[in-house]
């Protein structure tokens, strides 16, 4: 393998503790496309020219590493392919469904999670003499947050039934990563304002789930990615 020096490969989950990474990496230079020429190895912890480069530093999920990876020069035996040449690109793109309902299903536990953790925090919280959860402004936020999750959740429920079923395409899938991110997002920005001051500092578990929300939007494809595959899905026939 020779890494290309203006493509590095940054932003690797668990790069730093891996013992194992897969790598995509080209086999036909001259395929009819790039994604007709790529292929699957499986690169070990150790072998020459494979380096791990430093930890990044992230605003969130802070516990899982995410690092840089160098490759220079690796040389493979015949067992490190994974699967058949050329066929990557195939692997890839049908396991992305899976990947963009891993991300939408974790968005709306996430969301269950800080609805939880606000609704314990207002029925306790008191001003002028009364809890907070006696206010009617934050009582009806609390109303339009808990639709929004069951709305959310049955959605999502039904993607991972259509997922059981081998059904779930990544038409369907697109629009879950994009709602649920999108919906996480928005409901940890109107949990932290109900937390008021605390919701901004690091000791209350709202703090981090609202930073952890962030990269919700942008890992496993953009949710402008999203919207044009959603698109793509809608004008098809």
């Amino acid at each position: 393998l020779q890494e290309d020096p203006k493509d590095p490969k940054v932003f690797i989950t668990n790069g730093w503790m891996c013992d194992v990474v897969i790598v995509v990496a080209v086999t036909d230079l001259e395929a009819r496309s790039r994604a007709h020429g790529l292929s699957l190895f499986l690169v070990e912890n150790g072998m020459k020219g494979f380096i791990k480069g430093k930890k990044l530093e992230k605003i969130g999920l802070k516990a899982q590493d995410t690092a840089e990876l160098f490759f220079e020069d690796v040389h493979l035996p015949d067992n490190a392919l994974l699967g058949e040449v050329n066929k990557g690109f195939y692997y890839l793109m049908t396991e992305l469904p899976q990947e963009r309902l891993l991300i939408a299903d974790l968005a709306l536990a996430n969301c269950e999670f800080m609805f939880e953790e606000t609704r314990k925090y207002v029925k306790q919280r008191k001003a002028f003499g009364k809890t907070i959860a006696d206010l009617q402004t934050v009582q009806h936020k609390l109303a339009e947050i808990k639709t929004q999750i069951c709305v959310g959740r049955a959605f999502v429920d039904s993607c991972l039934q259509l997922h059981k079923e081998q059904r779930l395409d990544s038409y369907t899938a697109s629009m879950g990563k994009y709602w649920a991110s999108e919906q996480q997002n928005n409901i940890a920005d109107q949990c932290v304002q109900l937390h008021g001051g605390w919701g901004y500092m690091w000791e209350y578990p709202i703090a981090k789930s609202f930073v952890d929300s962030r990269v919700q939007p942008i890992y496993g494809g953009t949710n402008e990615i999203m919207k044009e595959l959603i698109a793509r899905g809608i004008l098809s026939d």
